[in-house]
């Protein structure tokens, strides 16, 4: 892959909040690259906090989120290819009389092994998604996404944007 860092590593911070409880909610975050350079954002690493679930007694809970490189219809998979971070909290409390046991998935779900990146974003956007599971109010997620900006060969971007905008 042909590309050349143009900028020192960024830290963007981005927040979703569910438009109401319990429904899929996606946010888009503008990354400003400029297509005419062939410029691509190079992913190192995502960090998602999401709110915890409610505790209500007998019913499961949860909040999950995910970051993407395109948008997406419903909340994403690792196993999705424009899918970047996931997280997930979870109560377990059905059959319970009480509020369940808490499960949390983020698990360094920016891979920490040494590896140059993670992902790469070659069109202008990343978006965010949030959705809970019968929980009485809305929940919301905050993250960070480290990367840096570079500069593509014709060819790389091209393949690139074109891998991008085919996953979606």
């Amino acid at each position: 892959m042909s590309f050349k860092r143009s900028s020192d590593t960024l830290a963007i911070s981005f927040s979703a909040t569910e438009s109401a409880p319990g429904i899929f909610t996606e946010d888009q975050i503008n990354l400003s690259l400029n297509p005419l350079d062939n410029e691509i954002f190079v992913v190192l690493a995502v960090d998602l906090n999401v709110d915890s679930p409610d505790a209500i007694a007998g019913l499961n809970t949860a909040t999950r989120a995910a970051v993407s490189s395109t948008s997406l219809a419903a909340m994403g998979k690792l196993s999705d290819s424009n899918v970047l971070a996931v997280a997930q909290e979870a109560i377990r409390a059905a059959g319970f009389v009480d509020g369940g046991v808490g499960f949390s998935r983020t698990a360094d779900e920016s891979y920490t092994g040494a590896v140059d990146y993670i992902g790469i974003i070659s069109t202008n956007n990343f978006f965010v998604q949030v959705q809970g599971a019968n929980n009485p109010g809305t929940k919301e997620v905050a993250g960070r996404l480290w990367g840096y900006r570079a500069t593509a060969s014709a060819s790389t971007y091209a393949a690139l944007v074109q891998s991008e905008v085919l996953s979606a």
